[in-house]
């Protein structure tokens, strides 16, 4: 299927962000133009495919009336001023991998670098850790056991992680239609459930009216906002593919408001109805939406055992399919950054036929393969309690990255005011000020908690049993969690070392050109 040329078609002939030198061993690179494959409903439809992870609704929903309290708030306070943000830059720099473009723009490459590091590197981790350990348990709990340790437990998480790795690889014409699957799914599971959830309910009883207490803690600030703030986010998705738009400054401000709206109903309501349906002890945490599935679908009879392994197939499906939305945005602010000379040129080849960054994608599956490896080996014992340690702060990563980009926003205001803005965060630069400091101290809440849990809570009196919570020390956690960080930092700088050829060929250019 082709596609038809767009407003963005005069930026990209402006500019290919890929010089000759960016690959030593072909020119394949140079001059890249990209094909405009997402559409007007391509952009809200990958902003869910993105955001909408259902795995997180049985965790988050473990605090109580408070979740939906607190989901609100956020809504608020988080995602509109986050939207508007990620509107202005995604109309206004509508390039191919924005997110380090916009860092770049506003700090230097290498801060671009640092944050596309960060914003990257939880994506391996989070498919061949989480996403892929969760659907093995889902499977073995209502499909088929399968034992840990075992062969079939390599083969299902290795089939996993390479199925969703390898839609990486294809090209993003194609993809187009995967996250469409992939949105459906969930949003077709998330309705399913919810009207089973309320046919439940009116059958059984409403256990939660009366028990729940609504009102919003502090221990729920420091331990659930966290966990609602990774849930809450992909807004930036599509604008790593920015060159691949039909028209940026027309569907980026719309497929947020129409992504965000949707992203948040498919959270608030079937959590709201698992709070008011079941009673505490049936949210059993991280595998709960499935356990809460297999609950409710008992009001079908004998149909319901069927219905349950259809919703685990879609169940797992989705989740694949949310890893390779994250890991294809990302993998193209690495392929960028390396183009540019801010990380290691050799990653910024990009195929010309299916025009994806191949050599990324492939590091990615080849990471998120040798982690799952690690997680099914380091699965019992002391060192399970150091791989859940290593696993959480990378799946925190993106909300580091975040520290880079609202900043940036701001910044980009003065070091690029006459760049044309389709769509602007309105207030001039107090309103960017406004919502770049609201993000922005959303983004280090979260980040803090992830590097330094249990210190918050210690200043507001409350108690934090730390070994209870992470089955290690607190030295020996943030020695990892520090060296997890530590080893990031040092391979952005690496990639930054190592691209300083590349630099210094771009800049003879220039000035050659100028000269001319």
């Amino acid at each position: 299927m082709g596609s038809l040329p767009g407003p963005n078609d005069e930026l990209a002939a402006q500019r290919s962000f890929l010089s000759p030198s960016a690959n030593a061993d072909s020119a394949a690179t140079e001059g890249v133009h990209f094909r405009h494959s997402l559409r007007r409903l391509d952009v809200p439809i990958m902003i869910l495919a993105a955001m909408i992870s259902l795995d997180m609704v049985g965790q988050i929903s473990t605090f109580g009336g408070e979740t939906f309290t607190w989901l609100l708030v956020l809504g608020l306070l988080w995602m509109i001023p986050y939207g508007l943000i990620t509107a202005e830059l995604g109309s206004a720099f509508p390039v191919e991998g924005g997110l380090y473009e916009w860092v770049k723009r506003a700090f230097g490459r290498l801060a671009g670098s640092l944050a596309a590091i960060m914003y990257w590197s939880i994506n391996p981790l989070w498919i061949g850790g989480s996403l892929a350990f969760i659907s093995t348990e889902a499977w073995s709990t209502y499909i088929s056991p399968i034992d840990a340790g075992t062969v079939g437990d390599y083969v299902f998480k290795g089939a996993f992680v390479l199925a969703s790795t390898a839609i990486t690889l294809v090209s993003l014409e194609r993809c187009r239609v995967i996250f469409a699957i992939g949105t459906n799914l969930k949003l077709l599971l998330a309705l399913f459930f919810l009207g089973t959830t309320v046919l439940y309910g009116i059958e059984n009883g409403f256990n939660g009216v009366g028990s729940l207490t609504w009102s919003p803690t502090m221990t729920g600030f420091l331990a659930l906002v966290p966990l609602l703030l990774f849930s809450l986010v992909g807004f930036e998705v599509p604008s790593q593919a920015g060159d691949e738009m039909q028209n940026p400054q027309r569907d980026v401000p719309r497929g947020i408001a129409v992504g965000g709206f949707v992203g948040l109903l498919a959270y608030a309501l079937p959590i709201l109805a698992l709070l008011l349906v079941l009673p505490p002890d049936k949210i059993t945490g991280i595998a709960g939406f499935m356990a809460a599935v297999d609950t409710v679908f008992g009001i079908y009879g004998p149909a319901g055992p069927i219905l349950v392994k259809v919703a685990v197939i879609a169940f797992v499906v989705t989740l694949a399919i949310t890893g390779a939305t994250w890991a294809l945005a990302a993998n193209r602010a690495i392929a960028v950054a390396a183009g540019d000379g801010a990380f290691f040129p050799y990653f910024a080849k990009f195929d010309p036929r299916r025009q994806t960054p191949v050599r990324v994608g492939v590091l990615t599956g080849a990471v998120a393969l040798v982690f799952m490896i690690a997680g099914v080996i380091f699965s019992e014992g002391d060192s399970a309690a150091t791989f859940t340690v290593v696993l959480s702060i990378t799946i925190s990563t993106s909300l580091i990255a975040y520290l880079f980009v609202f900043p940036a926003a701001l910044r980009l205001r003065s070091t690029h005011p006459d760049t044309p803005r389709p769509y602007a965060v309105p207030g001039g630069r107090l309103g960017m000020a406004i919502v770049a400091g609201i993000t922005t101290f959303w983004a280090a809440l979260g980040s803090w908690v992830a590097v330094f849990p249990g210190t918050l809570e210690g200043l507001f009196g409350l108690d934090y049993p730390f070994l209870d919570h992470w089955g290690v020390p607190r030295l020996r956690f943030e020695v990892f969690t520090l060296g997890t960080l530590a080893v990031l930092v040092a391979i952005a700088v690496a990639g930054y070392i190592r691209g300083r050829g590349l630099r210094t060929a771009s800049a003879n250019t220039v000035v050659t050109k100028q000269s001319v």
